[in-house]
């Protein structure tokens, strides 16, 4: 008992001094870091207070003196180090530490109807898919065989996609041949409304299969870039999540649980989840997970925490130590990111203000000196105006497009 209570003592110091670090970082976080922090605290208090009652109970076994069946009895009375609350007070002990029912039910193996359940599983191809697997899935094969895209298997697994290899090219090639029979529909329409000549037309069914072709093909590796982009966002805020859940002594499986039930990291419990299916499923230990997911990831800085993880967990190292060190190295890089990023707006700003707002006044001051000096330059005045508005719009659009693509997540 007397170990049980240093034991206990030991964790509720490991407590407070990830109370103390994260107190210091608050100071100077950003206000979305704030958030998270102020979370990590209170949640390592409610473990502090479940913590000290334990010590209580356990010093008053101690205290406790006569015969040896005495001695067992005032044991078995002291709560285990990860005994649960009484059922009459469960609902009371939900709602100090704030736990979802189904995070319960899930950790407890109990089957139960989510929206997370509906994401798991095989499903077979339909709709479009499989149409595409039908009439070119054979071809593919052969294509695949010859040694054509070779970078897009590595593309489609980063992606998430959640279809084969060979499916994603069968659907390219059926894509492109919907997109040529498009392009006749169009070009024939072109020509018999006079909208253009026959040569123009005659060059959209063969230029329209090539753009599909070409987008389907890059995709993957866009749709990778994003994922990665927005794993790289969260990834500080999970690892800080990882160091105050570790402090309590828990197992890493249960803290990778932990992290693929939130729903606070829509993209990194992803890949959270590869690594417990392959514990669950296959069989593999952590350390091997671990390693696997790292090499398939789409983010290099997750890749890098998984290899650190497993080199930690293999060597009998701190795991809390770790993920402090890994937390703040992260979070350091997560400030230059936004800093970077303030910049970029700053220089957008600036780039937006003289391409269009400035230049289209100074174009209309033109064209109205134009109309009223009498210079013939082929166009009316109401078409210089209907083609300055439509590229003013234009332009719109595209600096919106680049804003979307360098925005932040948080």
């Amino acid at each position: 008992m007397i170990d049980l209570a240093k034991r206990t003592i030991d964790q509720e110091i490991e407590l407070l001094r990830e109370i103390a670090v994260f107190s210091k970082r608050i100071e100077n976080a950003s206000p979305s870091e704030r958030v998270m922090l102020s979370d990590g605290i209170n949640s390592l208090r409610e473990i502090m207070k479940k913590t000290s009652d334990r010590i209580i109970e356990i010093l008053n076994g101690i205290s406790i003196s006569g015969n040896k069946k005495e001695r067992e009895i005032a044991e078995s009375k002291i709560a285990p180090e990860n005994s649960m609350p009484k059922f009459r007070e469960r609902d009371k002990y939900i709602a100090e530490l704030e736990i979802d029912e189904n995070i319960l039910n899930r950790l407890k193996g109990k089957k139960i109807v989510a929206e997370e359940a509906k994401e798991i599983g095989f499903r077979k191809a339909r709709g479009y898919l499989r149409y595409a697997n039908k009439f070119f899935l054979r071809s593919a094969s052969r294509l695949i065989k010859k040694g054509y895209f070779s970078s897009l298997p590595t593309d489609i697994r980063r992606s998430n996609l959640d279809m084969l290899f060979e499916s994603y090219v069968a659907m390219m090639l059926f894509s492109s041949v919907i997109s040529f029979f498009l392009g006749i529909v169009i070009a024939m329409f072109l020509i018999f409304s006079g909208l253009s000549g026959i040569l123009t037309a005659i060059l959209v069914p063969m230029i329209l299969p090539i753009v599909v072709f070409i987008a389907l093909y890059y995709y993957p590796g866009a749709e990778r870039n994003s994922i990665e982009k927005r794993i790289n966002e969260e990834l500080p805020f999970a690892v800080i999540h990882m160091n105050s859940v570790s402090g309590s002594g828990i197992t890493p499986n249960e803290i990778f649980k932990i992290i693929a039930l939130s729903r606070e990291y829509p993209f990194l419990r992803k890949e959270i989840r590869k690594v417990l299916n392959q514990t669950n499923i296959y069989g593999y230990d952590l350390v091997s997970a671990l390693n696997n997911v790292a090499k398939n990831t789409s983010s290099q800085s997750l890749s890098e925490l998984f290899t650190g993880i497993s080199t930690t967990i293999s060597s009998g190292g701190s795991l809390s130590s770790f993920f402090e060190k890994r937390a703040e190295s992260l979070l350091n890089n997560y400030r230059l990111e936004k800093q970077k990023a303030i910049k970029v707006a700053e220089t957008s700003m600036d780039i937006y203000i003289s391409v269009v707002i400035a230049a289209p006044m100074i174009l209309m001051l033109m064209f109205v000196m134009i109309s009223v000096s009498g210079i013939q330059i082929g166009f009316t005045p109401y078409q210089l105006t209907f083609i300055t508005i439509g590229g003013v719009a234009l332009i719109n659009v595209l600096f919106l497009g680049y804003l979307q693509t360098r925005r932040a997540g948080y």
